[in-house]
């Protein structure tokens, strides 16, 4: 799974990058209650521009990608001082109020995301196979701390993927466990058979 997404950026196989912020992320972030400053993950980030969007809101940005194309590409068509460092088995850029580590995200763990307070996953879930997407459900509730919110868009399509077709069930059933899971929206169908649903998720668990 990892070359061959490795190999969509090398041959520019990105149909799934937004060329504007996802109208989700605008419409329903600001209901979910983050507080301006709160550090925001967005595991397998690609070079989404939400998350020019996420900082210009007031929230430091901290991506995860695979991809070293794709974080090189998102610098590359921003602006402002760029600062290179590696950190705990990641490289790791820093442009502005967003920071971009490059690796894996199942080896990014709890020591890393002490700061992090929300967090936002457009492509993340959905471009997971269905053997992997309870690690990965199980992994994000790790780095997540109690009270913490996000924002979850999840896809319905025919068959094939990546992008893959998770189910509102499929949702339900990876998340509640650890998540407040609430349905936002279902999108309209695309002609391309996709579909999109919003969810907000708040991670249970005590407050400190």
């Amino acid at each position: 799974m990892a070359n061959e997404w490795l190999a969509r950026w090398r041959e520019g196989r990105i149909g799934f990058h937004r060329d504007r912020p996802h109208p989700i992320l605008v419409r329903y972030w600001p209901s979910l209650g983050a507080r301006p400053g709160t550090k925001v993950l967005v595991p397998l980030c690609g070079k989404s521009l939400d998350m020019r969007w996420l900082a210009r809101h007031d929230h430091p940005v901290l991506g995860i990608e695979l991809a070293g194309q794709a974080i090189e590409e998102f610098v590359a068509e921003g602006v402002g001082e760029l600062t290179r460092y590696r950190q705990a088995g990641f490289d790791i850029c820093r442009q502005g109020n967003v920071e971009l580590w490059c690796g894996d995200f199942f080896h990014f763990h709890i020591q890393q995301a002490a700061e992090i307070g929300a967090f936002y996953d457009r492509a993340a879930l959905i471009a997971l196979p269905a053997a992997t997407r309870q690690r990965y459900a199980f992994h994000l509730a790790q780095l997540i701390p109690p009270g913490a919110r996000g924002l979850l868009i999840s896809l319905t399509r025919g068959p094939g993927g990546p992008p893959f077709s998770v189910s509102a069930e499929e949702v339900r059933e990876l998340f509640e466990p650890n998540f407040r899971v609430t349905h936002l929206e279902d999108g309209e169908p695309e002609p391309n058979g996709f579909r999109e649903s919003a969810w907000a998720l708040v991670r249970r668990g005590p407050l400190t």
